[in-house]
């Protein structure tokens, strides 16, 4: 079996060959641009060979798609017999995509201004509270948005950026992304905010950010602590939406293809697997934010709680005109203090005074049964 470093070897010695692959529905040939660890080969220079139709720029193909290989321009004009080779092709259909159950997500894909456009707009600005996911390409302050995602109580909308271009904003959708009626629920509105301005001169209004929730719990949790990071979006669906393992795969692969194959997002057409990772990006942003809002308010209904149960005592009264400070809110600083001393005990920490959130003892109690 090939070593890691032996397989990395292999793979680069493929570059800037030509092939012919076989896929389900069809076979293409191209040359080999790169071909990542999950083994997705990306090609350029493609042609259909049964029409000899040329596809434009790059073309992404995943491993669980491909059915055979074959060299077209080598010494060796037959399908490779090589038992390594063969062994590499067998791993392309056991990595990528496949794992993800394509029909878990409702979503509509809208690639043109007519048609399905209309009304997927129409049904987005009725609603009160939606999610919104975008996908770039690009360096960071140099993204090119690709794919802007829209989920409803009901279904998911994946809006083609690249094919529809600035025009689906000037037909509605800057209406909605700028509509301070609608509550945009957004994990790390950053990216998604700076794209549109910078492309679209959007401004995104009234957005709910479901990390910087994130953020405040663990700071009120830890008694004023700052974390070292900011948790991705898997990582807070799993804490505080406790989904299991198999819901956050399409949310990991997703993670995997921006890293090993950022080109993703750009090549068109796009399959029908990575079409339902960004749906499921999106489809749970919904009921995280009702979630992070009720832990968000705990503390305030607590006092609450304890200032009805005081009037009994009258330790809220009038003095001289001036109202005096219930001991029940005095309470707050001592839990303040209690949650600041667990969270020492159980964090360690940087030389900056934040908190290494991968050094939490698991085992330990949560600081609101601490509180």
């Amino acid at each position: 079996m090939a070593t890691s470093s032996e397989e990395c070897r292999f793979l680069d010695d493929l570059k800037r060959k030509r092939v012919k692959i076989t896929l389900f529905d069809t076979q293409i040939t191209g040359v080999i641009k790169r071909i990542t660890q999950k083994k997705t080969v990306i090609l350029e220079d493609v042609s259909e060979v049964k029409s000899g139709r040329k596809f434009p720029g790059v073309k992404i193909i995943f491993g669980h798609e491909i059915r055979k290989v074959e060299f077209t321009h080598s010494a060796n004009q037959d399908t490779l017999g090589n038992e390594e080779y063969k062994s590499e092709i067998h791993s392309f259909k056991k990595t990528g995509l496949d794992d993800v159950h394509e029909d878990c997500v409702n979503y509509v894909v809208i690639d043109e201004l007519h048609e399905k456009f209309g009304p997927a707009v129409m049904h987005i600005q009725a609603q009160k509270v939606i999610g919104v996911g975008a996908d770039v390409f690009g360096q960071t302050a140099q993204e090119r948005l690709c794919w802007l995602q829209v989920a409803t109580k009901k279904v998911v909308y994946l809006f083609d950026v690249l094919l529809l271009g600035g025009q689906a904003f000037k037909n509605g959708l800057s209406m909605i992304m700028e509509n301070p009626h609608v509550l945009k629920v957004v994990h790390d509105c950053r990216c998604v905010a700076r794209c549109l301005k910078a492309e679209f001169r959007v401004n995104l209004t009234n957005v709910f950010d479901t990390q910087v929730a994130d953020l405040m719990l663990f700071y009120n949790e830890t008694g004023g602590f700052l974390p070292d990071r900011v948790s991705s979006l898997q990582e807070v669906l799993r804490l505080h939406l406790k989904l299991p393992t198999t819901d956050l795969l399409p949310l990991w692969t997703k993670e995997l293809h921006r890293k090993e194959c950022p080109e993703v997002w750009y090549v068109r057409p796009s399959t029908p697997a990575l079409m339902n990772v960004m749906a499921a990006s999106v489809c749970h942003l919904l009921p995280l934010r009702l979630v992070l809002l009720d832990a968000l308010m705990s503390d305030y209904t607590i006092l609450v709680d304890a200032f009805m149960s005081s009037y009994h005592n009258q330790s809220v009264h009038m003095e001289q005109g001036e109202w005096t400070l219930p001991e029940e809110a005095e309470e707050l600083l001592s839990v303040r203090q209690e949650r600041m001393d667990w969270a020492a005990r159980r964090y360690s920490m940087t030389d900056a005074g934040l908190l290494k959130r991968s050094s939490f003892d698991t085992q330990a109690d949560s600081a609101f049964d601490m509180a």
